[in-house]
């Protein structure tokens, strides 16, 4: 089995993306278990095929993880059973929003468990996609949005893997609400490397993410070494009437593996936002929200969900640049 498990050969900013002229590419179908949404999903290429872990669920909001191949990165054949299902009281109410890691021979998949009151962030690993052993959450009493606006509790979600090591340890950024690093020797267990109100990085008032910032898709590597990852941020507003109207749109941001706990420069536009039908009506409407990004056949694809109901790719050349404004921080 060939996976590549970071990709290279990018440069930043990375695009310009172009959203395919026929999405969504993946709807809900039928009565099972993802007939009612379908979005938000980890990517990878394993044996010269697209392949997408994806969160769905029906009427109950109840979250499963499926699985759906393809040879051209747009039409997808998915499998009916889903490859991921809750089991556990901290996972009861969903497994959601997967990202993904191929490392010696291991796929190690971060994701959300939900019980209605608490996301945390947890771990399962897989030797083939199919057998998963689950390891639990992985940070106790972490709140990641202590600084911009306090759970209360638990609540911890969006992990990715540096599918290789910086100086000789295994690094993984992560949060929503801020973005915060965690380092390990086994890649099962990981330790924060802040307190939960001292994070790396945190939403930039007065742009596309100034309520929040959250970590997208697993890093990919510059031609520079540097490590480049899609982000996605939200605005909030609080209307007269009380009515909260959320947009999520999709950032980037750069980290040099000589200082990885600084993120050194971040895109100051969103490179993707809601435009289409799909893109501002659904579960959530106004959301554009990536978590899956591979370079295929001389493309880089992105994989976003749809307010939270459909599945849908952006396109981008690698060859091509463009000249979005940089912000360098610190």
């Amino acid at each position: 089995m060939s996976t590549v498990s970071l990709f290279g050969g990018a440069t930043f900013p990375l695009g310009p993306f172009t959203p395919y002229e026929h999405n969504p590419i993946l709807r809900p179908k039928g009565e099972s278990w993802e007939s009612s949404n379908l979005y938000n999903p980890a990517a990878l290429v394993v044996d010269d095929r697209v392949v997408l872990l994806y969160r769905a669920h029906a009427e109950d909001i109840v979250s499963h993880i499926g699985i759906a191949v393809s040879d051209d990165g747009v039409t997808f054949e998915r499998e009916d059973a889903p490859i991921l299902s809750p089991e556990h009281d901290y996972e009861r109410f969903g497994c959601e929003d997967p990202r993904i890691a191929f490392i010696e021979g291991t796929y190690y998949l971060t994701y959300t468990g939900w019980d209605r009151t608490m996301a945390q962030l947890c771990l399962a690993t897989s030797p083939d996609l199919r057998r998963w052993t689950k390891h639990g959450p992985l940070f106790a009493d972490f709140d990641t949005f202590k600084v911009m606006d306090p759970r209360g509790h638990n609540w911890s979600k969006a992990g990715v893997i540096v599918p290789q090591q910086i100086d000789g340890t295994w690094w993984m950024y992560f949060g929503e609400g801020g973005i915060y690093w965690a380092t390990s020797d086994d890649l099962i267990h990981w330790t924060p490397g802040t307190a939960d109100d001292e994070p790396m990085h945190l939403p930039t008032p007065g742009t596309f993410d100034e309520a929040l910032v959250e970590i997208g898709t697993s890093p990919v590597l510059t031609d520079d070494g540097l490590l480049l990852m899609l982000t996605n941020g939200a605005t909030r507003e609080v209307h007269a009437d009380g009515t909260v109207e959320v947009d999520y749109r999709c950032g980037q941001i750069l980290i040099d593996p000589a200082e990885p706990t600084r993120v050194m420069a971040r895109l100051q536009e969103p490179w993707l936002r809601p435009q289409t039908y799909e893109d501002t009506h659904g579960l959530v409407s106004n959301v554009t929200f990536v978590e899956g990004l591979v370079k295929f056949r001389g493309k880089w694809l992105a994989y976003y969900g749809q307010s939270d109901t459909t599945l849908a790719v952006a396109v981008a050349e690698p060859e091509t640049g463009f000249g979005v404004g940089l912000r360098a921080d610190g």
